[in-house]
């Protein structure tokens, strides 16, 4: 099965031949890969690039392991351009090769050779090709299938893929397995053999089992604010084993650098400052997150604030958990200042939304409840409540916009009023 991936092809396009090196960055077995390598090449090859100036090496392959030395990879690259013509070279996870980013540098001296390489971890990547290259790279970052190629893919009724989707997210391969229980098999195994093996050896963590272990709270805390020491006394308290708030912020840290998770900052919207004390964090693909809890834990009001984030970021949001706080009047007469919180404030350009994501609004007091954070917001940036309802969109008479949750999955354009 072959699922396009024109959003992320689109970009590689639009950077080919800007004299800069062209960085996929993304989970492990997002589809990096295959976008580079597939995708891409056969854009090439539609624009006439023969083959032989195509050069497309992967660097996990063991029948590669030679080219993860920078010297001998430059000189097998130099001597595959025979001519003065425009050579492309792709590079797949060139965190494996020593010294990468000179070897990338070294690359960027050969004015006939357009450079693109994927990694699957922002500390080798993202942070030090922003410190070695400073501004001579472009990095386009990729997410497993949104819920719309998810779609476009799978077809069908929709909310049957909606409830397969959130179940076992959006990694290509999942949609080449038939049954519950060969999907719930593969990404368990993904899980922990792969991610967390992975980001284990990376790190040289010694407390496997604790680090291991503060992965699946994570995965039980989405929708919910956590910070360190929060889970320092988890651990203390529930688990009687003691790790430090600062190891923690380590291991959450490591998390983060294999794009397993996203943090996602508390912002006050009066007081226009962040939060530090407590955060958010979502899973960059639902069915990773559920076969870190045995899939005992899939609850889909959690899981739709996940996919929300997740289509936000995708977008090209930056996305912060928003609080408003306000002087309330308490039932006895006293006045106290309540939190009142915004699932999202989503930023891009100067353009900003607050959205609320509910699974239902069957009544009155639950649109109160709903919408009482957007409510007493005073500025006139946009204001949404995504419903999984499947409801036409609508606007109230405070400003406050209502959108299905299928509108805003498959339609981009959806939240622009």
């Amino acid at each position: 099965m072959i699922i396009p991936r024109p959003y992320y092809l689109n970009q590689l396009i639009a950077a080919k031949g800007n004299s800069l090196i062209k960085v996929v960055s993304g989970i492990r077995r997002c589809g990096k890969s295959f976008l580079l390598n597939e995708l891409f090449r056969r854009h090439l090859n539609s624009e006439d690039v023969p083959n032989d100036h195509i050069i497309n090496i992967a660097l996990d392959d063991l029948e590669n392991e030679e080219f993860r030395n920078p010297l001998k990879l430059l000189r097998h690259i130099k001597s595959a351009m025979r001519d003065d013509a425009q050579y492309y070279v792709l590079l797949d996870e060139v965190q494996m090769v020593d010294r990468f980013p000179e070897l990338l540098n070294s690359l960027l001296h050969i004015p006939n050779l357009d450079t693109y390489v994927t990694g699957s971890n922002s500390r080798f990547l993202s942070k030090d090709i922003v410190t070695e290259f400073r501004g001579r790279s472009d990095e386009i970052h990729m997410y497993p299938l949104s819920f719309a190629e998810y779609y476009s893919a799978m077809g069908g009724d929709k909310s049957d893929r909606w409830r397969e989707y959130y179940s076992y997210g959006g990694f290509p391969q999942v949609l080449a397995l038939d049954g519950a229980d060969k999907k719930r098999s593969y990404l368990s195994n993904l899980a922990r053999t792969v991610f967390l093996a992975d980001v284990i050896e990376r790190n040289r963590v010694r407390n496997r089992a604790e680090f291991s272990e503060l992965l699946e709270i994570v995965a039980s805390s989405i929708g919910a604010p956590v910070n360190p020491t929060k889970l320092s006394n988890t651990f203390k308290n529930v688990k009687k084993v003691s790790i430090s708030h600062k190891t923690i912020a380590n291991y959450l840290t490591y998390f983060q650098d294999a794009f397993l998770i996203e943090k996602a900052m508390r912002y006050n919207v009066k007081g226009k400052k962040y939060i530090n004390s407590l955060s958010k964090f979502y899973f960059t693909d639902t069915g990773l997150r559920n076969a870190l809890t045995g899939f005992r834990q899939i609850e889909e009001t959690h899981l739709m604030e996940n996919v929300i984030y997740n289509e936000l970021r995708i977008r090209g949001y930056s996305v912060d958990v928003g609080i408003v706080e306000q002087k309330v009047t308490t039932p006895d007469g006293k006045t106290e200042r309540k939190q009142f919180e915004i699932d999202f404030v989503a930023d891009k350009d100067s353009r900003r939304l607050y959205i609320q994501s509910a699974l239902y609004i069957p009544d009155e007091a639950k649109m109160i409840q709903e919408t009482a954070s957007l409510s007493r917001i005073d500025d006139s940036f946009t204001k949404i409540v995504i419903v999984k309802d499947n409801i036409e969109p609508w606007t109230d008479s405070r400003g406050i916009h209502f959108v299905g949750l299928f509108d805003f999955l498959l339609n981009s354009e959806v939240l622009i009023f």
